[in-house]
């Protein structure tokens, strides 16, 4: 569904835009994908609408067939990337799961700010990015996705996620489609 509005209570949230992660081989460069999901940032900023910045630290529990990381990870590794130009008013959330709710307290942060849509953008698509879109929807929030700002390490896992599955959660557009939205809501 192309994107058609943003709630008056929107909230960017930007996933795992951190150090250790956007130095691995993507789909398409992560400095494009910082680049505008720094726009969004800033963007929702200058409207005084909240912006989450995730990373991640650690995995869920439980036995998988691929094997995960073990150990600690690299200094610096779960640092985000300062090219976001963190603020103090920022929600910064550290996730140990795909997604950003089940392991934080996001959902809660969120409501409590009266938010209703969420912006999502960030790494990795089909892992990060689309299970907070799912479990934002399941959430109740209105979900929009920003699709030049999001990449993979597999370009099978984006497209499908862009493809298949985001449609079904919400509605999809670019980094500029999404500002051009906000700049007709403060006209």
């Amino acid at each position: 569904m192309p994107l058609t509005t943003l709630d008056p209570k929107t909230a960017v949230v930007i996933i795992d835009l951190q150090k250790g992660i956007v130095a691995m081989p993507t789909v398409h460069p992560t400095a494009d994908v910082i680049a505008r999901s720094r726009a969004l940032a800033d963007a929702f900023r200058a409207r005084g609408l909240p912006v989450v910045l995730v990373n991640v630290e650690g995995t869920a529990p439980g036995r998988t067939e691929q094997p995960r990381h073990a150990g600690p990870f690299p200094d610096g590794w779960t640092d985000l990337v300062p090219e976001l130009n963190r603020q103090p008013d920022d929600i910064a959330v550290t996730k140990r799961t795909w997604g950003a709710f089940p392991s934080t307290d996001l959902e809660r942060q969120l409501k409590a700010r009266g938010v209703t849509q969420v912006v999502i953008a960030g790494v990795a698509t089909g892992t990060g990015v689309e299970a907070t879109a799912r479990q934002a929807y399941e959430a109740g929030f209105n979900v929009t996705l920003a699709v030049d700002a999001m990449t993979d390490m597999r370009a099978e896992a984006h497209d499908y996620s862009i493809a298949k599955v985001f449609p079904r959660l919400g509605e999809t557009g670019t980094t500029q489609e999404i500002i051009d939205l906000l700049d007709k809501r403060s006209a």
